[in-house]
């Protein structure tokens, strides 16, 4: 079983893309939304929320985790692997990857909450690879409350991201990170204030592509179930109409959330 966690109900656009990638395969997710957003905390904090929030997982039967959090990827990821004997995928590494591979510039943008980019972890891992690169980002910290609230179309929601935009268009960039998995449910709004020259770097999908490509390196870590057998759990720390409008938005058909 896949253990999934987010701050949120972002996380779910991870849940989502592994859903239609590892069909074979179930899934238990728990969503934090009594805690959320990560962003705004200390590190301290995330990664004492990400150890209970594994805790959780793996007593649910998950024998793989995943952050589908960037903040908590980019400040707990070591910590989880220090504590736990299970395989701990985070978020960065994929979509770092896939924006390495896109650029043609080498000036790519990451957009992400406050501790993803207060960490430099994007940086690190981009340049670490590419030294030649330049990357330039731009804490978002407004973003993951609005669609937590399922303020996904409104004006004042198009305006905050033209604002949080304008100094990457700026620079120039032909690749922008979407450093939060919260982001992806603003695809369209970011894309057409980008610019239709930029790329857009979705790190959830890559990081389903990813978990696709270690789980078939490494069959022996989860038995692949029959067809008719796998099942999904959703579960949150709090229930809210916004999130259950948003999933519905996510997965395209009702979902049921497990109330912790």
């Amino acid at each position: 079983m896949i253990g999934i966690f987010d701050s949120g109900i972002g996380g779910m656009t991870v849940a989502r893309a592994v859903e239609q990638m590892l069909p074979e395969y179930s899934i238990v997710y728990f969503g934090d939304i009594a805690r959320t957003p990560y962003g705004s905390k200390s590190a301290a904090t995330i990664t004492d929320y990400s150890l209970r929030n594994t805790e959780f997982l793996l007593q649910k039967g998950a024998d793989i985790i995943i952050i589908a959090c960037n903040s908590a990827s980019s400040v707990a990821t070591e910590a989880l692997r220090r504590e736990f004997q299970v395989p701990i995928i985070e978020v960065i590494t994929p979509a770092a990857q896939q924006a390495i591979a896109t650029t043609s510039s080498g000036r790519i943008g990451v957009i992400g909450t406050k501790a993803t980019i207060r960490s430099g972890i994007y940086e690190q891992t981009i340049c670490g690879q590419r030294p030649d690169f330049h990357v330039f980002s731009e804490a978002c910290p407004l973003l993951v409350p609005l669609v937590e609230e399922g303020w996904i179309n409104k004006q004042e929601t198009k305006m905050i991201i033209r604002r949080y935009l304008h100094p990457l268009r700026d620079k120039q960039i032909d690749t922008l990170v979407l450093g939060c998995t919260h982001y992806p449910l603003l695809t369209e709004l970011i894309q057409a204030r980008a610019g239709k020259r930029v790329t857009l770097v979705d790190s959830s999908v890559e990081t389903a592509k990813y978990v696709r490509r270690f789980l078939n390196e490494q069959p022996q870590l989860i038995t692949r179930e029959e067809a008719g057998t796998v099942t999904h759990r959703y579960y949150v720390s709090d229930l809210t109409e916004s999130a259950h409008r948003v999933a519905r938005k996510i997965f395209e058909r009702p979902l049921e959330l497990l109330l912790i």
